[in-house]
């Protein structure tokens, strides 16, 4: 975009995308041009005309399939770890990913999705609270939403329902198309609750949720290959549905 309008030019989502931005100037005629067999060795010249010049915004988001959402310390970081190679650092304290982690999950021999992991939410992010705001621009070409929730904080003065739905309120504040992509609940660090069936389902009832939910233990991976494989299927079912969109049209 133009950094003085604010004007976007383009906006390249597709691998080989390429856009003509600014022209370049026109050379001048050099000292050849005007040789003749009275003038072999010509001085004259004429002047180019100068390009388009001025300055520009660049804006990177990064092409992944699938985006977490969360509060510092969901456990996001660990889940990437889980399901694919990418090894972001992680730690007991908030705000240990400070930008985008990008894992290729493979689900089969040809088959596998990139997720991305981006610094966590706080209440407040849409208005600058926090790193996570900065980032959730990543999220834009994403075609699912992971938002994990820490179901077992070690704090007792955490509320997990009151954490999900600041997230949820995040969100929307800060795009509305964001806000309207797929999302699944994905309730993390179950192997420290007792009663896994219980609290999920008092969760869900007390969070009002009706959409997909999946119940995981990123650090032992429990429940995390039934999850890729759901992510997979989804990716997969999209795409054929967007083909079949391209070719009624």
């Amino acid at each position: 975009s133009d950094k003085a309008t604010g004007e976007s030019y383009a906006d390249l989502s597709q691998h080989g995308d390429r856009a003509l931005l600014a022209k370049g100037g026109k050379g001048g005629l050099g000292n050849i041009h005007f040789k003749s067999s009275i003038n072999r060795a010509p001085r004259q010249c004429t002047k180019g005309e100068p390009g388009e010049e001025f300055e520009l915004y660049l804006e990177l988001k990064v092409l992944a399939d699938v985006g977490l959402l969360g509060m510092p310390n969901a456990g996001k970081s660990t889940f990437i770890r889980s399901v694919s190679a990418a090894k972001p650092k992680v730690a007991d304290y908030p705000f240990t990913t400070l930008h985008p982690n990008l894992g290729v999950v493979r689900v089969g021999e040809n088959q596998s999705f990139v997720i991305a992991d981006i610094p966590g939410l706080i209440e407040g992010a849409s208005e600058g609270a926090g790193l996570g705001h900065q980032f959730l621009r990543h999220l834009a070409r994403t075609t699912l939403l992971l938002h994990l929730v820490d179901i077992a904080p070690f704090d007792p003065s955490i509320n997990p329902i009151d954490e999900a739905r600041a997230i949820v309120n995040e969100l929307k504040k800060y795009d509305e198309l964001l806000y309207q992509k797929p999302r699944w609940l994905v309730l993390n660090k179950i192997d420290m609750v007792e009663d896994v069936a219980d609290k999920v389902k008092t969760f869900i009832k007390s969070f009002g949720w009706t959409g997909p939910v999946y119940s995981i233990s990123a650090i032992k991976g429990i429940g995390c290959k039934e999850l890729t494989y759901d992510i997979m299927t989804f990716i997969e079912e999209n795409k054929k549905n967007q083909n079949e969109i391209v070719i009624n049209e």
